[in-house]
C-alpha cells in the first residue's frame, strides 16, 4: 500500500487553496485527515512537542491515519549521533502519546555529518522492533557497503529523496517498507511535479516494493499549496497504474 500525504498541514497559503477560507486553523487537522491518511510531522524536529500534544493529534484523526514524525535535532545535529540512548528514549516516551498513529520515524542527518556505519547501528538499536525508522543522510559518503548493511540489519528504511524530479540517494531497498520525499519539482509553476517524475517514481516504488508493502510518500514541496495538489496527483496516477494507495483529494 502507498500512503501519500505531505510534510505539515500548516501552511498559511494553504488557505483558501486547500482550506477553505472559513475554517479555523485551529480544526485544520481534522481537515487535513479527512482528505489524506497519512502526514510527516516536521516541527518535531526543531522543538519537540509534549506527549499531550501528540495524544491530542491521536484523538482528533481517524483510526487509519498515520503520522510520521521527524526526530529531533538535539540526537541527529547537535549530539550528531553520538550517545543516542537518551535522546531516543525521550523522544519515544513523547511521541507514545500518539499510539497507533504512529507512523515511521525519520531521522534526517546534517549534510555536513560524514558517514558513519557504527555511529548509525548505535543510533537505530535504541529503536525498538516495533517502531519503523527511516533514515536519510545527505553526505554522499554514506553510500557504502557497510551502511547498507546496517540499515538492513535493523529493518531501517533508506530514505529516497528527489530534487528537481531527480533522485539525491541510491534507491537502495533496505527494509520491509519504504520511505520517499519529495522535496522540489521540476514542473511549472514552481516547485511542482510533472506527470513524467510522478510516473518516473511510482514505477521505481513498483521495481522495488512488487508486493504491495507499505510505502511512505510524503511531498515537501509546501509553497503555494503545491505539495497537496501534487500528492493527489500522486495518488490519481497510482490508482490509474492498478496500484493500491490511500486517500487523496479528488478521489
Amino acid at each position: 500500500m502507498i500512503a501519500v500525504g505531505t510534510s505539515g498541514w500548516q501552511y498559511a497559503d494553504w488557505r483558501g487553496r486547500f482550506y477553505p477560507a472559513g475554517r479555523p486553523q485551529r480544526l485544520w487537522l481534522e481537515y487535513y485527515a479527512e482528505a489524506f491518511a497519512t502526514v510527516e510531522v516536521n516541527n518535531a524536529f526543531y522543538r519537540l512537542p509534549e506527549r499531550a500534544t501528540f495524544a491530542d493529534w491521536r484523538t482528533r484523526t481517524p483510526a487509519d491515519f498515520l503520522i510520521a514524525v521527524k526526530m529531533s535535532r538535539y540526537l541527529t545535529h547537535i549530539r550528531r549521533l553520538r550517545e543516542p540512548a537518551g535522546p531516543v528514549a525521550r523522544f519515544l516516551d513523547r511521541a507514545a502519546g500518539l499510539g497507533d498513529r504512529l507512523g515511521p520515524v525519520l531521522l534526517q542527518l546534517p549534510p555536513t555529518l560524514r558517514g558513519d556505519a557504527g555511529a548509525l547501528d548505535a543510533v537505530l538499536r535504541e529503536f525498538p522492533a516495533g517502531v519503523r525508522v527511516a533514515v536519510e543522510p545527505r553526505h554522499a559518503s554514506w553510500w557504502t557497503t557497510e551502511v547498507r548493511d546496517v540499515l538492513a540489519a535493523r529493518n531501517a528504511a533508506l530514505c529516497w529523496a528527489d530534487r528537481l524530479g531527480r533522485p539525491v540517494t541510491p534507491l537502495w531497498r533496505t527494509a520491509t517498507f519504504g520511505y520517499l520525499r519529495l522535496h522540489e519539482g521540476g514542473a511549472k509553476p514552481w516547485p511542482r511535479y510533472g506527470r513524467r517524475a510522478i510516473d518516473s517514481w511510482l514505477a521505481r516504488i513498483h521495481e522495488s516494493y512488487p508486493g504491495g508493502d507499505d510505502v511512505f510518500v510524503y511531498f515537501n514541496n509546501d509553497h503555494g499549496g503545491a505539495a497537496v495538489a501534487d500528492a493527489a496527483a500522486f495518488a490519481r496516477r497510482s490508482r490509474h497504474l492498478g496500484l493500491a494507495v490511500t486517500r487523496a483529494p479528488g478521489r
